[in-house]
């Protein structure tokens, strides 16, 4: 058990916010595999102080039973206060904000945003202290280990002198993108030295991957992140090796076809058949990544999709072709 803010979190879990996909059809199923904490995707503070419709929508979730933050992303503290004070005008479910100081792509860093912001510490501060002023929502942050330098260590002790609740930390620099492996050995134990949680993402594609993390470096939770699209099974293995020590089996074929189904279903209830299967044609491949013979399946599921029913009539082939070998 452990605290954000005055919230109390049971596991080690969090569905990392990802632009583009995490909305809220992609949260509501990926929550029921075991989430303890999930963040919507990336929210722009001028885009909800202009009153944007695409913007404000993806704010507008139901309450979750699982705890659910809003990832705002600027770099001036007075308009992301601005914004979070519209957000939970709009509505008030949401349980915490989190600012976005770690996205490394340039149309994000080149407006001062994401992970810019770590080239400029005392701006992390001003920030946290900006929207805690008006809000009595826990606040978070989410940042790198660096820009093009390592600096995480500046960074934090700025966030922790404003009053941040939590620190998520990627273990990468802005620099390496997602690119090569995340650089754990550089925040060894660093839950030792932050006064705060801390929830660290990198390269979580299996169960020992967040094992090897959440050792490292002492951090309550982990971020499931890319190594979730396609695999919510992973959110249970986590989950359940943490509070039973037990060691689930990677789900099989049948399953992931299952999986995959659902996850379509959520989406199309949230956004529509049309919009949700053009979206879909990047996430169901990845369902079956890893299968033995499953290239053909996963190029025509990122080329082939147009309705829920091509999806099933997809599949149904394949399973048909899979249960002979």
């Amino acid at each position: 058990m452990w605290k954000l803010g005055n919230i109390d979190i049971k596991g080690k879990v969090v569905l990392a916010p990802m632009a583009g996909i995490t909305s809220a059809g992609y949260r509501k199923y990926l929550n029921s595999f075991g989430v303890d904490i999930c963040v919507s995707e990336m929210v722009s503070d001028m885009g909800l102080i202009y009153q944007n419709k695409e913007t404000e929508s993806y704010v507008n979730f139901e309450k979750d039973q699982v705890i659910t933050g809003v990832q705002l992303f600027g770099s001036n503290p007075e308009n992301l206060a601005k914004s979070a004070i519209i957000a939970l005008k709009l509505n008030p479910n949401i349980d915490f904000f989190d600012v976005n100081m770690g996205c490394p792509v340039p149309k994000v860093t080149k407006t001062g945003a994401g992970s810019s912001i770590m080239l400029k510490p005392s701006l992390a501060g001003d920030i946290i202290r900006a929207i805690k002023n008006v809000t009595d929502k826990p606040v978070t942050a989410k940042i790198r280990l660096g820009y093009n330098e390592v600096n995480f260590k500046d960074v934090i002790k700025e966030l922790e002198n404003a009053g941040v609740d939590a620190i998520g930390i990627h273990a990468r620099t802005r620099k390496e993108l997602y690119a090569g492996e995340p650089h754990y050995d550089l925040i060894k134990d660093l839950r030792k030295e932050t006064k705060v949680p801390l929830i660290v993402s990198g390269n979580i594609y299996t169960l020992d991957d967040a094992i090897k993390a959440l050792d490292i470096t002492g951090a309550e939770a982990v971020m499931v992140a890319r190594g979730g699209v396609g695999n919510p099974f992973l959110i249970t293995q986590i989950k359940t090796y943490f509070e039973t020590g037990e060691r689930l089996p990677n789900p099989s074929f049948l399953e992931q076809c299952n999986y995959c189904l659902e996850l379509a279903k959520s989406m199309i209830e949230e956004k529509g058949e049309l919009t949700a299967m053009r979206i879909y044609r990047s996430i169901a491949p990845k369902f079956f990544s890893g299968f033995a013979n499953s290239r053909t399946l996963r190029t025509v599921l990122a080329t082939s999709l147009t309705t829920y029913q091509s999806l099933v009539n997809i599949l149904d082939e394949f399973k048909q072709e899979y249960l002979k070998v």
